[in-house]
């Protein structure tokens, strides 16, 4: 079949041109759009300003009176008059008490029943390791020195788990740890110089009370005599938490 419309005529023809042209207007009319600039018109307000008259107050002239000078200071003459000595003045001499080489130092001949042998008593400190006859701990019976060793320390241990008490506020805080006590047991068997070393002072006061709650014991001897002795103990304060 052949078409009677005129070529020419056709509308598909220069469509591609047609949509090239109106791209490239929106692209300039974009492109002025965008670079467009206003700015602001600031006006211009003339007020008009009065001024009054200065009116200038006449400042009245005052004289001053200077003050007059202070007046000189008073001189005063002394008048010195000699009168001549009536009494006598002995000058008193002063003897040194320092004892020179001319001076013969007394010979005594000291008797032996003259001289006095005072007993002094040394306080005198053995280590737990090195005591030949350690603390005797209520409770503890005689027998070896190795029994009486194992006796003394079973006790503190013993002592120690009875009175221990978890403090509240360390719980609360969650404090915990290892606290090294430190004590003498002195020559009459009571518990002296509480010391002590831990992570919080919470827990030291703590062990410090266990400690101070102990018993008077025999006290240690050294040589057949009572003698102090030191000796340190540690204390663990471990928070376990409960199950519910």
């Amino acid at each position: 079949m052949i078409a009677r419309k005129n070529p020419e005529m056709e509308v598909g023809r220069n469509s591609s041109l047609y949509f090239a042209i109106g791209i490239i207007n929106m692209l300039l009319i974009t492109n002025i759009l965008l670079e467009y600039k206003t700015y602001e018109t600031s006006s211009l307000v003339l007020d008009t300003i009065s001024m009054e008259a200065e009116y200038e107050d006449d400042i009245p002239i005052t004289t001053i009176n200077p003050q007059p000078p202070p007046p000189p200071p008073l001189t005063i003459t002394e008048k010195v008059i000699v009168v001549d000595d009536i009494e006598e003045i002995t000058e008193s001499i002063i003897e040194s008490t320092e004892s020179g080489q001319e001076d013969v130092i007394e010979s005594r001949i000291v008797a032996v029943a003259d001289v006095k042998v005072v007993k002094v008593e040394e306080d005198v400190e053995v280590p737990f390791a090195a005591i030949e006859s350690v603390p005797i701990f209520p409770g503890c019976k005689g027998g070896s020195k190795e029994e009486a060793r194992k006796c003394f320390q079973m006790k503190i241990q013993e002592h120690i788990q009875k009175n221990f008490t978890y403090p509240d506020l360390a719980k609360e805080l969650r404090i915990q740890g290892k606290v090294f006590v430190i004590f003498i047991i002195d020559n009459k068997g009571n518990i002296t110089n509480i010391q002590s070393r831990g992570p919080d002072k919470i827990l030291e006061k703590e062990a410090e009370r266990i400690i101070s709650l102990l018993p008077t014991m025999i006290p240690g001897k050294q040589r057949g005599k009572p003698v102090r002795m030191p000796y340190s103990v540690p204390i663990v304060f471990q928070y376990v938490e409960s199950e519910n």
